[in-house]
């Protein structure tokens, strides 16, 4: 039924390009047959160009090639080398993705965070929803790198982080993965750092290990345990779904590639606040001088850059 609906969405979107392509050709005739029609002329420039902005996003959809990039994503953020500059750093990634999801129209949703020590926050999970989300947020996947003046270096030197972004398909319950409840082992515990006095003294932090994998999911983000646990077993199954596909695929690289480590030497992206200011993607040469309107969630250049060279390759 997810993917009849989805092919109808399609179907729905092409049917009205195709209506909108009669309006403006019934709007040029006037234009024709009117001396004066200067106002119709403005509109039929501005209808074009909405029709061509339609366009060039469908031709990127017809791109992907993975059954999965028209899911909602799961978007995990990791601060790497740099201690509470990557800290910090996350935190300005999280921000980012947020304001892009925005700027598209998503929903977004942060699962869990947590802290820093002195700024920033070590790790966050969101939860992006929308038509191809996980297709468009997987070209953020790997190390970004940022380079600035240190706002908590009494000298202002000059400072490089890293953080690892990992971008995963939202799983179906049940119909992507199976997962038995002998399989799981589920502990509960204080939750750490600010959240209130609720959260700190109720045991509603809880952490998930799937035995058979070993892979384990951690939430204290909200103040319930049922809650954490709901958002830990989400969580969970996107991460087993991304570890099926690349058992399958018999290469840990289909999805999340080779484990990354965020620091020199693996970024994707680098983010250079000083002694000049660009954003450039090592993956395609792309680069802007906009640092502001990348970090507010510009990401669009980017992200197209990307699709584009990843056209004709198996993993799109």
């Amino acid at each position: 039924m997810r993917k009849l609906a989805g092919q109808r969405k399609v179907v729905d979107r092409w049917r009205g390009l195709e209506n909108k392509v009669a309006e403006i050709d019934g709007l040029v005739d006037l234009v024709i047959e009117e001396e004066e029609a200067t106002s119709l002329e403005e509109e039929v420039r501005f209808e074009t160009d909405a029709v061509a902005g339609q366009l060039d996003e469908l031709e990127l959809e017809l791109a992907f090639r993975s059954e999965y990039d028209d899911r909602n994503a799961i978007l995990a953020i990791h601060a790497g080398a740099g201690g509470t500059e990557s800290q910090d750093w996350a935190e300005m990634l999280l921000r980012m993705y947020l304001r892009w999801a925005e700027r598209r129209g998503y929903e977004a949703e942060v699962l869990d965070t947590s802290v820093g020590e002195g700024a920033g926050i070590k790790s966050a999970i969101i939860a992006i929803n929308g038509d191809y989300a996980c297709g468009y947020l997987k070209s953020e996947h790997g190390v970004h790198r940022l380079v600035r003046l240190s706002p908590f270096d009494a000298d202002h030197s000059r400072h490089t982080s890293f953080v690892l972004v990992e971008v995963m398909p939202e799983a179906e319950e049940d119909a992507d993965v199976e997962i038995a409840p002998d399989e799981l082992r589920v502990d509960v515990f204080r939750s750490s750092g600010p959240g209130g006095q609720h959260m700190q003294k109720t045991s509603s932090a809880v952490r998930i290990t799937h035995l058979p994998t070993g892979l384990v999911v951690i939430c204290q983000g909200e103040r319930s345990q049922y809650q954490n646990k709901e958002t830990a077993m989400k969580i969970l199954r996107a991460r087993l779904l991304e570890f099926e596909l690349a058992r399958k695929s018999e290469e840990m690289s289909r999805l999340k590639g080779k484990r990354i480590d965020a620091g020199w030497g693996n970024q994707i992206r680098s983010y250079v606040l000083h002694p000049y200011r660009m954003v450039k993607d090592h993956r395609t040469s792309y680069e802007t001088s906009d640092t502001e309107g990348v970090l507010a969630g510009d990401l669009d250049g980017f992200i197209t850059a990307y699709i584009r060279s990843m056209a004709g390759k198996e993993d799109v």
